[in-house]
C-alpha cells in the first residue's frame, strides 16, 4: 500500500498572533499569505508553536477554519488536534476534517502518558474516525512518553496514519524506526537542527520553527538536498545553527514570538504560564537576527 505524502519539504509550525483581545486575524492572515508566497510547502496550525495548549476551544477551532479558508488550497493545512483526552482529540479531529484541513498533527498524550499499547489503541481510534491522514507527533521532552520504533511499526499499515513528526532527538531510534516501517510512514524532523540528518535517512523534510522567520531559506536546505548537493544542504544546516539554538534558548514558542514581533509580524504576547523572553537570551537572539539581516 502506497500512501501519498501529506507534504514534502518544509511545513511551518506557525505561531498564532495573539493580543489582549484574542487571535489577531489580520496579522494571522498576512502571516499565512507571506509564508505561502515565500514558497513554504505546508502550514501547521495550532501546534506547540501555535500555543494550542492555552487557546480556548472556540479559538482553536476558529483558527483552523480560518487558516483553511485563507490558504484556499494553495498549500496543505495540517491541524493540531492531539490531546491527552482521547475523546476531545476525536471531536477536534472530526471538526478539522469537516473544516477542510488536509491532515492532522496528533501529539502523544501528555501528563497521563500511557503504555505503548495505549498509544497504539489511541492513535488507531483517531485514525479510524478521521477522513484525513494523521501525522503522529513524538516529543517526549514535553509529554513524558516516547513512541517506540516497534509501536510505529504496529501502526504503519493503517491507511490513515501517514507520517511521523519525530522530535525525540535520538538519531539511533529514528534509524531503527526507518528500518522497521519500510517507507510506510513518512518521517519528518521535528527539530530544525536535524533536517539534513533525517533526510539522509529517507525523511521527507521538517516541521519547522525556524521557517516562521525564514521560510524560503529553510526550504533551500531541502532544495539543495534533493538536487544532490548534500554538502550544500549541510552547509546551510551549519549556517543556521546559531539562530536555531537561539530560537530554543528558552521554551518554544517564547523566542520565536519575540523574533516575529521584532520582525513586525505580531505582538510579543503570550498567555501564562508562558512569559516574555528574558533579557539576556533576547539580546543574543536579536544580535543573531541582525547578522542574518532579519532585523536592523
Amino acid at each position: 500500500m502506497t500512501k501519498k505524502p501529506v507534504f514534502e519539504g518544509i511545513a511551518t509550525a506557525l505561531i498564532t498572533p495573539l493580543d489582549e483581545n484574542g487571535i489577531n486575524y489580520e496579522e494571522f492572515g498576512k502571516l499565512i499569505d507571506w509564508q505561502i508566497d515565500s514558497g513554504i510547502d505546508a502550514l501547521v496550525i495550532c501546534g506547540t508553536t501555535g500555543e494550542s495548549s492555552t487557546l480556548e476551544d472556540k479559538e482553536h477551532r476558529d483558527a483552523i477554519a480560518y487558516a483553511v479558508k485563507r490558504a484556499a488550497g494553495r498549500v496543505p493545512i495540517i491541524a493540531g488536534t492531539g490531546s491527552n483526552d482521547t475523546a476531545y482529540a476525536l471531536d477536534l479531529t472530526r471538526f478539522a476534517c469537516e473544516a477542510g484541513a488536509d491532515a492532522m498533527l496528533v501529539v502523544t498524550p501528555y501528563y497521563n502518558k500511557t503504555t505503548q499499547g495505549g498509544l497504539i489503541r489511541m492513535f488507531t481510534t483517531l485514525a479510524d474516525a478521521s477522513t484525513k491522514p494523521l501525522i503522529l507527533y513524538n516529543i517526549p521532552s514535553r509529554t513524558g512518553v516516547n513512541i517506540e520504533p516497534a509501536t510505529y511499526a504496529a501502526l504503519a499499515d493503517h491507511p490513515n496514519i501517514a507520517g511521523i513528526k519525530e522530535a525525540n532527538g535520538n538519531i539511533s531510534k529514528i534509524v531503527e524506526t526507518a528500518a522497521l516501517v519500510h517507507g510506510k510512514l513518512d518521517i519528518y524532523s521535528g527539530d530544525d537542527n536535524q533536517i539534513v540528518p533525517i533526510m539522509a535517512l529517507g525523511g521527507r523534510g521538517c516541521i519547522s520553527v525556524l521557517s516562521n522567520l525564514m521560510p524560503a531559506q529553510t526550504r533551500e536546505i531541502c532544495t539543495r538536498f534533493w538536487s544532490g548537493d548534500i554538502a550544500g544542504a549541510a552547509e546551510l544546516q551549519y549556517k543556521y545553527l546559531p539562530l536555531i539554538n537561539a530560537l530554543f534558548s528558552e521554551v518554544n514558542p517564547i523566542p520565536v514570538k519575540a523574533a516575529m514581533s521584532a520582525m513586525g509580524f505580531c505582538k510579543d504576547y503570550l498567555r501564562l504560564p508562558l512569559i516574555e523572553m528574558s533579557e539576556a537570551p533576547r539580546a543574543k537572539l536579536y544580535a543573531i537576527m541582525r547578522e542574518f539581516g532579519l532585523i536592523r
